[in-house]
């Protein structure tokens, strides 16, 4: 059924595990710094809608998910410089450790915040931050586009 030729694995050069390994680099810092300049974005809209405390809680909501993905992102970044890369063990226990992170966060600007706390300023930030990388998509999407050349 199956031909031995097709199902052959091809092996990677060392050149191009190499190249693999900084477009992964390059993409986890352009990931967090993506989810970063949303959150930022968010801020800036809250505190020209609702003041500087919705631009506050804003940040907020950004940074509770913005610190551990960063750190996980770090995590992830070192990694790439092992051979054999990250576990997929380590991957979902990272992923996990990572939401953990995330709520206890919310539960600390909620504690901090008291009554004061801002919700939907909150969760403007945090959904900034969650969704940073379709702006990073949309960006870089539009840059492949740019230079694909058909012909």
């Amino acid at each position: 059924m199956y031909d031995s030729e097709s199902t052959e694995k091809t092996a990677l050069t060392l050149e191009e595990l190499q190249q693999i390994d900084h477009r992964a680099r390059r993409d986890l810092v352009d990931v967090v710094v993506a989810q970063m300049l949303s959150g930022l974005l968010v801020a800036v809209i809250c505190w020209v809608v609702a003041g500087g405390a919705a631009a506050t809680f804003s940040l907020g909501g950004t940074v509770a998910y913005l610190l551990p993905n960063a750190a996980f992102a770090l995590r992830l970044w070192v990694s790439t410089y092992r051979p054999g890369g990250a576990s997929p063990e380590l991957f979902f226990i990272g992923e996990f450790l990572k939401l953990v992170a995330t709520f206890l966060l919310l539960w600390l600007v909620a504690s901090v915040g008291g009554d004061q706390v801002q919700w939907p300023a909150v969760l403007a930030g945090l959904v900034a931050a969650l969704k940073g990388y379709v702006v990073l998509l949309l960006v870089k999407g539009s840059r492949a586009k740019r230079t694909v050349r058909v012909g």
